[in-house]
């Protein structure tokens, strides 16, 4: 069974930066690859940013330039470094194993104006 652990989001001011972690467990973390999605009040979940094993990554384009996703696979880890964060980056952020049912359980970002 694979868990998915989210940490690093909190509060900062418009303009600041955070790094969210994804800490999994199991063996198949290194050949799978990894998305972050983010919800907000009110509105769906969208995808953020995708890195594959091999290291290729795509993001969406609100947040192109400002968010980079990255991978340790001999930590079980991603993280998303989120720099020059805005207001409407407000959302609840969770890492998911791309294309399963594997999820963690969020983590709060908010970005105060």
């Amino acid at each position: 069974q694979v868990q998915l652990v989210e940490s690093g989001g909190g509060l900062v001011q418009a303009g600041g930066s955070l790094r969210l972690s994804c800490a999994a467990s199991g063996s198949t973390f290194s050949i799978n690859a990894i998305a972050w999605y983010r919800q907000a009040p009110g509105k769906q979940r969208e995808l953020v940013a995708v890195i594959r094993s091999g290291g290729g990554t795509n993001y969406a384009d609100s947040v192109q330039g400002r968010f980079t996703i990255s991978r340790d696979n001999a930590k079980n880890t991603a993280y998303l470094q989120m720099n020059s964060l805005k207001p409407e980056d407000t959302a609840v952020y969770y890492c998911n194993i791309w294309l399963t049912d594997y999820w963690g359980q969020g983590t709060q970002v908010t970005v105060s104006s």
